[in-house]
């Protein structure tokens, strides 16, 4: 066992006096001590940084909201704080400037997140590029490929935020930075989707409260009223292209909503049995 005194002395007839151990060693453990303490933490630490990162951007990116304000039209990315603050003299005069990217009670989409160590950039409406990414976006089948139509939205220009952090951006995660934005933007999708549906027809209007598919709908609008289709399908026909939506299952009634081009044109409704068979045809108006 190590003992930490030295018998270096004596006293009166030979009695040895505890001495203090010597300071060499006192410093040898402090230094290893501080070396343990110090050492870089490996394993885990990047693999957390990319998960964080791709959980910030799965998050976030295509998510809707509502400009609670309006948002300057910038090409610098518009500063807000760690707490959500923004400097208003900052903002006020880039709107000025260059305008409305949206305006309040616009509804926009976030399309791309940029994560650094000390920032977020949160692009909306494809920030402030000329044109949108929606415009060279295709989908590729039998029938060839066809341009998306872009979700129509109150605005269609863009622009884009820069959330800085103090140090590092910690551990924030897009529930978080929704909560730092949400000084500027509303991400309550019930708002959202209320607001967007207030601004459509009021034929389209009724149809989505009424969750049905009428004549004249784009897909976005079929969407918000029906939700994802249970299988799609396409064909091409005197230079028109043709889509399917096919909603429910047997037994049941199925909905079938064609479009021509970017719109409906006929909407169809059948009861199936269990098997091939229909046994009736039911009027989608009812």
């Amino acid at each position: 066992m190590f003992d930490s005194r030295r018998l270096s002395t004596t006293k009166g007839g030979g009695t040895p006096v505890p001495q203090p151990a010597p300071l060499l060693a006192l410093q040898g453990i402090s230094i290893l001590l501080f070396s343990l303490a110090t050492l870089p933490l490996h394993a885990d630490t990047h693999k957390l940084s990319q998960d964080q990162e791709r959980e910030l951007v799965r998050g976030l990116t295509a998510e809707w909201a509502v400009a609670k304000i309006s948002l300057p039209m910038s090409k610098k990315p518009l500063p807000v704080d760690s707490l959500g603050e923004r400097d208003h003299d900052v903002w006020n005069a880039v709107l000025y400037k260059e305008g409305p990217a949206a305006r309040a009670g616009d509804m926009v989409q976030i399309t791309k997140i940029k994560v650094g160590d000390d920032k977020i950039v949160v692009e909306i409406n494809d920030g402030s590029k000329k044109g949108s990414f929606w415009d060279h976006v295709v989908i590729g089948g039998s029938a060839g490929q066809v341009p998306v139509q872009r979700p129509k939205t109150n605005a269609m220009m863009g622009t884009s935020i820069e959330v800085k952090f103090p140090d590092t951006i910690g551990n924030i995660d897009s529930v978080g930075l929704k909560k730092i934005l949400s000084s500027v933007l509303n991400f309550d999708l019930h708002t959202a989707v209320a607001t967007f549906v207030e601004t459509l027809p009021q034929p389209v209007q009724e149809a989505i409260r009424a969750k049905k598919a009428i004549v004249g709908m784009d897909r976005e609008q079929v969407v918000l009223a029906m939700g994802v289709p249970r299988t799609k399908s396409r064909e091409t026909k005197d230079d028109v292209d043709y889509e399917d939506y096919v909603y429910g299952l047997p037994p049941g009634v199925i909905t079938f909503v064609r479009f021509a081009g970017s719109k409906v044109d006929q909407v169809k409704e059948m009861y199936a049995n269990m098997g091939t068979g229909v046994a009736v045809t039911v009027d989608p108006g009812k």
